[in-house]
């Protein structure tokens, strides 16, 4: 129970740092995975297994998406029952979030093989680019349950304040990823295929991991088999938990699957490779900021059903000021080295020509998108899914969109490239205002409460 009373009593930025540390390392082990995955793809099969698997990016979305539905949704309800003193409750979260998980797995696996080619063709494969898609898809299809389990419970992981071990199997699965990946892709020469087969075995490895932590005796909350029978306002309470960071992926997917139309309606299969590098890498500095979220979310959750209010505030406080910190720098990279980038991946003169402009323009207001991270984790970790799901929404669906629709007929792929910015510019402002009245509230309760 160390553990528990860590996140009540410890210093904030030092409970910050022990959890940061953790999430930070497997993390971005798990983005650099992805990078070198299509450094690989890209040198040794070329730039249109690239687009290929640009391709399939929405549906990995989609399927990351169920897995934070069940897994997110879990780890903010056990943050809080723990923060309450009560364990059994927490307990029953974990046991039907596992059944909400298998769940989903099966279902997902199923609709996934029966409309796999619709969906490819929809999502922007063209005759060149969906052998690469297809072969890759087929493969992860059949480890969704693995990926949903492992992923969603390391999550809860962190939840009961166990950074360490959910760091410790990031890397261990990540390991096994980067191995079984260059012998499969490079010695092999499997090509796209290795690549899914190394991510469905690591990922098989990490839903054994977690589940042996939660039945072995070493974790604050333990799985029971009664536990796993359903109990339908749990289930209800674990998918509106879940519900801003499932409609952000979503949305996300929509998006992805909307950009791959309008790249390939506007410039082609190359001009998807780009996407496809663009997100390889904003995924490798976005993760340093949500590796904040994942130590931040304990933290709030767990204080905020104590109330202690002081404590949600100075982490809330922390966590807006090193998100926005991370976000520059990350913007000066992609400003200073976009052609370093893209080389990374292949050489193709295409390839440079139209993406030292898209990767400069897409990632133009990356200093405001920091912020607007942390703030939507910090309503959802406090309970308020409604709040977190609206800041999702106003950029993704009711900026971005329409901005995807409009601008490219008018000023090409440039258009496409810029809709991005605009989109984040403007829910910038959208979000600055909830995080002020957020303040205020918080300010009032610690007022009220005398702390």
């Amino acid at each position: 129970m160390n553990r528990v009373r860590d996140l009540s009593d410890e210093k904030i930025g030092k409970l910050m740092l022990k959890f940061y540390v953790p999430a930070f390392t497997g993390i971005i082990a798990g983005a650099l995975y992805n990078i070198i995955d299509r450094i690989l793809i890209g040198r040794t099969v070329g730039h249109l297994a690239i687009s290929g698997l640009s391709v399939t990016f929405p549906i990995m979305i989609i399927i990351m998406a169920f897995g934070m539905l069940a897994g997110l949704g879990s780890s903010v309800l056990v943050s809080i029952a723990l923060g309450r003193g009560d364990r059994e409750q927490a307990e029953k979260v974990l046991g039907n979030g596992l059944f909400l998980m298998i769940l989903l797995s099966l279902v997902l696996t199923a609709a996934g093989f029966l409309t796999k080619n619709f969906i490819l063709n929809s999502f922007g494969a063209t005759d060149k680019t969906i052998v690469f898609a297809d072969q890759f898809l087929t493969i992860i299809l059949m480890g969704t349950i693995f990926g949903i389990i492992g992923n969603g419970y390391n999550s809860v992981i962190r939840a009961e304040g166990n950074a360490n071990r959910a760091m410790v199997s990031t890397l261990i699965s990540v390991g096994i990823n980067i191995v079984l990946g260059i012998i499969f892709i490079l010695i092999m020469g499997l090509g796209v295929r290795g690549a899914a087969a190394a991510t469905v075995i690591a990922q098989f490895v990490l839903a054994a991991y977690v589940l042996l932590h939660f039945t072995g005796g070493k974790s604050v909350v333990r799985l029971y088999l009664k536990n796993m029978r359903p109990d339908f306002l749990i289930i209800k309470n674990i998918v509106s938990a879940g519900m801003p960071p499932f409609i952000m992926q979503i949305a996300a997917s929509v998006i992805q699957a909307l950009y791959n139309a309008q790249l390939i309606k506007h410039s082609g299969d190359t001009a998807i490779a780009v996407m496809g590098i663009i997100n390889s890498v904003a995924i490798m500095l976005l993760m340093a900021i949500i590796a904040l979220n994942m130590a931040s979310q304990p933290i709030l959750g767990f204080n905020h059903g104590a109330g202690n209010h002081s404590r949600v505030r100075e982490t809330f406080i922390l966590v807006l000021k090193y998100s926005t910190i991370i976000s520059f720098c990350g913007f000066l990279i992609m400003e200073i080295f976009p052609g370093n980038i893209i080389r990374l991946f292949n050489n193709d003169p295409e390839l440079l020509s139209i993406g030292v402009p898209g990767i400069r323009i897409f990632m133009s207001m990356l200093p405001v998108v920091g912020f607007q991270i942390v703030a939507s984790n910090y309503f959802q970790a406090t309970g308020r899914a409604r709040i977190a799901a609206a800041m999702t929404l106003m950029r993704q669906v009711v900026i971005l969109i329409p901005l995807l629709i409009v601008l490219p007929p008018v000023f090409g792929i440039r258009g496409i490239w810029i809709a991005s910015p605009v989109s984040d510019f403007l829910n910038a402002l959208f979000v600055l205002y909830l995080v002020i009245r957020a303040m205020k509230e918080l300010n009032l309760m610690i007022a009220k409460s005398g702390q």
